[in-house]
């Protein structure tokens, strides 16, 4: 399992996406379009290990995420098709 993770470049509050991944041959597919996105600054890939293991920093950013969350700052896309809708728009 791998982790891809993509920064945008917003100078003021930059966000992170974390995508997990159970078919690693997807992984460079996914690095290579993410790369195509206006406005991406990096795309990392880390593996994850098998443990469960939530460290603080984890921890840290799942709070965030629920928080942006709650409050509606999120983007949900419900079909691949949706998806890549949002994506060409950026």
């Amino acid at each position: 399992m791998r982790i891809i993770m993509a920064t945008t470049t917003s100078i003021s509050n930059p966000a992170q996406m974390i995508i997990t991944l159970e078919d690693n041959a997807l992984v460079a597919d996914i690095k290579r379009a993410l790369k195509l996105i206006r406005g991406i600054a990096s795309v990392r890939v880390a593996n994850i290990s098998d443990d469960k293991t939530i460290t603080p920093a984890m921890r840290k950013s799942i709070n965030k995420a629920r928080r942006e969350m709650t409050e509606g700052e999120t983007i949900k896309c419900s079909t691949p098709e949706e998806m890549q809708r949002y994506f060409d728009s950026l």
